[in-house]
């Protein structure tokens, strides 16, 4: 008998969740990075595929090498194919540590590849923010983990005219305006959220979170009797998943982090009986490739028959 083939690895989970793609690969204690191409940014970098070169930032939530292990192949191969520095953003805490692993590869190699660090402060009493697209900017927050953790929101930043000068002209706007009246309202409106790995708490309730149009959530534990090994491990549990999901204004929640003991189709119908078919209906299993490409299909033929009508 001659030997088996080496596995295939894993191809990489893909969602359109309109007008925002959340696509890459996140495997408990293997590797996360998911990138979303409309923002620029691939959050944690514990693998680097091809697609998430293209980002021009890399949002890491902690130091765990399942989340940086890709990390200064991604700068490299950026700089490589001649795509500029990367910018990698992290937690100030961690700065150094990320610096220094950094130069460990510049020393191996005996050349010096470019990047960009930038430090986000989850501590800070006006939260830091990071201009990644026009009008749309990165904050963090502070979650709970076994190391020095953080989590994002990305968060558009919007004007409206106020409702008393709706219809006015726009000679009368300027006008108004030359005045110094206030003729808009400001508007902030979270798009995506990150949570890393991290425990349930009350960062997770914070506007920018809880308010996203999509969160992207870590889940590692499924088992009734594994809420303490998630507890002890600094993770999230399905039934922290569904208790969230009552509170949450999001269209979609993307799980991801799940491991490779857990059924995907028996995690979907136990999230089923504990959340309720309405909330569960607006969860997705980053890496249940079978369901999203069902899903994909589906989006395909919609969009034909309504460019067809």
């Amino acid at each position: 008998m001659i030997p088996k083939p080496p596995p295939r690895d894993g191809a990489l989970g893909f969602l359109y969740l309109p007008p925002f793609r959340v696509q890459g690969f996140s495997v408990a204690g293997e590797a996360t990075a998911i990138t979303v191409p409309e923002m620029d940014v691939t959050f944690d970098m514990g693998m680097c595929p091809r697609s998430a070169l293209a980002s021009k930032f890399c949002c890491l939530t902690h130091g765990h090498m399942d989340h940086t292990g890709g990390l200064a192949y991604w700068c490299s191969q950026r700089n490589f194919q001649g795509m500029g520095p990367g910018t990698i953003v992290c937690d100030a805490r961690i700065e150094d540590d990320v610096r220094r692993m950094m130069d460990g590869f510049s020393a191996l190699e005996r050349q010096k590849t470019p990047y960009e660090i930038r430090t986000m402060d989850p501590g800070a009493s006006t939260p830091d923010e990071i201009e990644i697209k026009n009008n749309i900017v990165l904050r963090c927050f502070k979650t709970e983990h076994t190391c020095p953790s953080i989590g994002y929101a990305i968060v558009e930043k919007r004007t409206k005219l106020k409702d008393e000068f709706m219809g006015l002209p726009q000679e009368k706007l300027r006008e108004l305006k030359d005045r110094g009246t206030e003729i808009v309202r400001h508007l902030e409106v979270p798009q995506i959220a990150f949570t890393g790995d991290t425990l349930p708490g009350p960062h997770l309730l914070a506007d920018d979170v809880r308010k996203a149009r999509i969160i992207i959530a870590e889940c590692t534990f499924f088992e009734d009797d594994h809420a303490g090994r998630a507890k002890t491990g600094m993770h999230l549990h399905i039934n922290d998943i569904a208790e969230w999901l009552r509170v949450c204004e999001c269209e979609h929640m993307v799980l991801t982090h799940v491991s490779r003991r857990t059924h995907l189709g028996q995690a979907r119908k136990q999230l089923v009986q504990i959340a309720g078919e309405d909330l569960a209906g607006r969860v997705h299993f980053l890496m249940d490739h079978r369901t999203n490409r069902a899903r994909y299909e589906r989006q395909e033929q919609e969009a034909a028959a309504q460019a067809a009508s």
